[in-house]
C-alpha cells in the first residue's frame, strides 16, 4: 500500500512520520506554519537518512528517492488530495481543533484524518468535524524511524473501515500496531508510562531510593530497556507532566495525579535532556 500522505507539523514526530512513509514509497506533503520549521524538519530527515546510509541500512539511491517523495508547504490547502492526513502538532486540544476544522473543509470525503496525539481523546478531536467516523488515532513513538510501535485508537464514532485503512498504512511503513478499542484519555501506552513515572517520581521525591536505583529496578527486575525516570528525562518532564495532568483531569484517578516534585522541576526549567538537567544531569 502506498499513496499520498499529508503530515501536519514538521517537528520531531511529524518529520519522523514523513521520513518512514517516504522511505516506504508514499508521496508525502509535509506542512508547517513557517519555512524555518519546514527547513528544520527536512534537515533532520536528511541527517537521519545519511546515518542509515553510512551504516549500510539504506542505499544512497533509495535515500535520494525517498527525499524526492517529500514536498514541503506552509499552505494547508496543499493537502487537499491526500489519502491519509496525520496531524502531529502541539498537544493542545484548541490547536488540534483548529487544524481538524480546517482539514474537514479541505480534504476529500473518503480521506482518513489521523491524530498522533498521545493523550487527548480522539472523540474530542473528531467532534469538530462533520465526519467523526473518518477520524482515528495513530500514535507513533519517538524516534519514529527506530520505534516499531503504532497505537491505533478508535474514537467513539470511528468506523471499522477507517481503522483498517490506518492499520494498513502504519504496517506499510514498517510498524506493528496495537488497537485501543475504547477511547480513554492516555490510551494504553501513555497510561502505563504515566502511572509508572508518577509512582517512580513519588518514590524518589520521598527519599525511598535514588533515581538511579529506581531505574535499575525496572531495567533488571522487569526487563525494561530504560527506567521510568530516564524515560521522563528523554521524553521531557514537561511533556509527561502535561500528559499525566490530562489523564488525571479526564479520569479523576489519583494514580495519575503528578507529584509536586514534577511541577517544581518544570517551574524551574529542569525538564530533562533538552535542558541539561532533569532527574539526572545531562
Amino acid at each position: 500500500m502506498a499513496g499520498k500522505l499529508a503530515v501536519i507539523g514538521a517537528g520531531l514526530m511529524g518529520s519522523g512520520i514523513a521520513q518512514v512513509s517516504a522511505q516506504a514509497g508514499w508521496d508525502v506533503v509535509l506542512r508547517d506554519v513557517t519555512d524555518a520549521a519546514l527547513a528544520r524538519g527536512t534537515d533532520g530527515i536528511k541527517a537521519s537518512y545519511d546515518k542509515f546510509v553510512s551504516k549500510g541500512k539504506l542505499s544512497a539511491q533509495d535515500a535520494e528517492a525517498a527525499l524526492g517523495r517529500i514536498t514541503t508547504t506552509t499552505d494547508l490547502d496543499a493537502v487537499a488530495d491526500a489519502d491519509i492526513v496525520v496531524e502531529a502538532v502541539f498537544e493542545k486540544l484548541e490547536v488540534k481543533h483548529e487544524i481538524f476544522r480546517a482539514l474537514d473543509k479541505i480534504v476529500r470525503e473518503d480521506a482518513v484524518l489521523a491524530s498522533n496525539t498521545s493523550a487527548i481523546p480522539i472523540t474530542k478531536i473528531a467532534a469538530v468535524t462533520e465526519r467523526p467516523e473518518r477520524v482515528v488515532g495513530a500514535h507513533f513513538f519517538s524516534p519514529v524511524p527506530m520505534m516499531q510501535l503504532c497505537e491505533l485508537v478508535r474514537g467513539y464514532k470511528t468506523s471499522d473501515e477507517t481503522l483498517a485503512t490506518t492499520r494498513e498504512f502504519a504496517e506499510s511503513v514498517g510498524k506493528t500496531c496495537i488497537v485501543v478499542n475504547r477511547d480513554v484519555a492516555g490510551f494504553v501506552t501513555t497510561r502505563l508510562i504515566s502511572a509508572l513515572v508518577v509512582e517512580a517520581a513519588k518514590l524518589y521525591e520521598s527519599g525511598v531510593a535514588t533515581a538511579e536505583d529506581i531505574d535499575i529496578a525496572c531495567k533488571l527486575g522487569f526487563g525494561h530497556a530504560m527506567g521510568p525516570l530516564a524515560t521522563a528525562d528523554l521524553t521531557g518532564v514537561d511533556i509527561l507532566l502535561h500528559a499525566t495532568s490530562n489523564i488525571y483531569t479526564e479520569s479523576q484517578d489519583e494514580k495519575f495525579a503528578p507529584p509536586e516534585l514534577m511541577r517544581r522541576m518544570v517551574d524551574a526549567g529542569d525538564i530533562g535532556r533538552k535542558s541539561g538537567q532533569g532527574f539526572y544531569k545531562h
